[in-house]
């Protein structure tokens, strides 16, 4: 037995073609209206840093990093961070990140909650600041 191929029928109602007017109706009564393409922008030279004053940058030749912030804890006022240098209770640092340069001594320093007077590199520290610092500020002995 051979299968039966069916036929197309005749009568069979086609689909009618969408029109504008369909696609206006669907869109709330709004014709479409195309865009022009974008303008490409003017690529423009690099901006070059300008040098900070001589003030700030006279006593960078003897700073050192000794790390970046870690974590700030704000309601007790305390950097904890991973040391790359040594640092002893007494130092004077800078800590500069953002908006925010300020210089400072260490007046205390903790390991793990134990006091230390002084902390070598690979030691993770916590230690007392003066004002607000974020995550990733540098620390500079000076």
């Amino acid at each position: 037995m051979l299968a039966k191929k069916k036929k197309a029928n005749p009568k069979a109602k086609a689909k009618p073609k969408k029109t504008a007017s369909t696609a206006v109706r669907r869109r709330g009564g709004k014709p479409a209206v195309k865009k022009a393409p974008a303008k490409k922008a003017k690529k423009e030279a690099p901006k070059v840093k300008k040098p900070a004053s001589a003030k700030s940058t006279a006593g960078k030749s003897k700073e050192k990093l000794v790390g970046k912030v870690d974590h700030y804890f704000d309601k007790i006022n305390v950097a904890a961070m991973k040391l790359e240098d040594s640092l002893n209770v007494g130092d004077t640092v800078r800590i500069e990140g953002g908006a925010v340069g300020f210089t400072q001594y260490v007046d205390s320093m903790q390991i793990e909650h134990e006091p230390v007077t002084a902390a070598k590199k690979g030691d993770e520290v916590g230690f007392k600041v003066k004002q607000k610092v974020r995550e990733g500020y540098r620390v500079f002995k000076v």
